[in-house]
């Protein structure tokens, strides 16, 4: 990457094209962390890169909660245990064997764990672009989250996303306003292994599909 005159824009070479490209393929859901601590202001910096991210009528109604207390870890983590067991419940014979040998999140390992919410109730961008669509603020989210994988990876940080959770039950848990909605728990740490290979696949629980090609219709 080269870097212009201030005020203009970098322009970015062969070379950075390629690493992004690695850094896109080796963006992996990480469920296996070590649980040394990250360096002090890490995550402060992850999250400014994140909220770089574009929303919905610069919207930005993204809330990062950093959970740290144990009393509510315990209580996101007996959700899923909740959760875990009544979608193994929903298979039978060898794919309920195999969905039973997935780890499926880090939540007693991971050194960091971030709960991001979704403002509901938030004014900001005064409802530009989500009249007939109001989804695109919990889209908004996830293009935040998305960033913030991203930037975690270029640190050689691990992200896993745990999705089988009640959701109001972790917003009880954690005390915040009933018009933020639950978007992901984030579990962050120096990743046990790296693999370009998703997990799901090296279990083989999913192949996964070639990539997508535009079509016309």
């Amino acid at each position: 990457m080269s870097v212009d005159q201030p005020g203009h824009p970098p322009r970015f070479d062969e070379a950075f094209a390629a690493q992004f490209a690695e850094l896109l393929a080796w963006r992996r859901d990480v469920r296996r962390f070590r649980r040394d601590a990250l360096p002090e202001g890490l995550v402060e910096r992850l999250l400014a890169q994140a909220e770089l991210s574009p929303s919905v009528g610069h919207s930005q109604p993204w809330r990062w909660v950093r959970v740290s207390d144990a009393a509510q870890r315990q209580a996101a983590q007996a959700s899923f245990q909740r959760c875990n067991a009544e979608a193994l419940a929903d298979f039978e014979g060898e794919r309920a064997r195999l969905y039973a040998s997935l780890k499926l999140e880090g939540m007693r390992e991971a050194p960091e764990q971030i709960a991001v919410f979704c403002d509901h109730g938030t004014a900001q961008g005064h409802g530009l672009g989500r009249k007939t669509m109001p989804e695109m603020l919990d889209y908004s989210v996830v293009a935040a989250i998305t960033q913030f994988w991203l930037a975690a990876r270029v640190q050689g940080v691990g992200v896993g996303w745990v999705s089988i959770l009640e959701p109001e039950i972790v917003r009880e848990a954690l005390g915040v306003p009933p018009e933020w909605k639950l978007i992901a728990w984030l579990c962050v740490g120096w990743p046990e292994a790296q693999s370009e290979v998703p997990e799901l696949v090296k279990a083989g629980w999913e192949p996964g599909r070639p990539p997508a090609r535009a079509g016309t219709r």
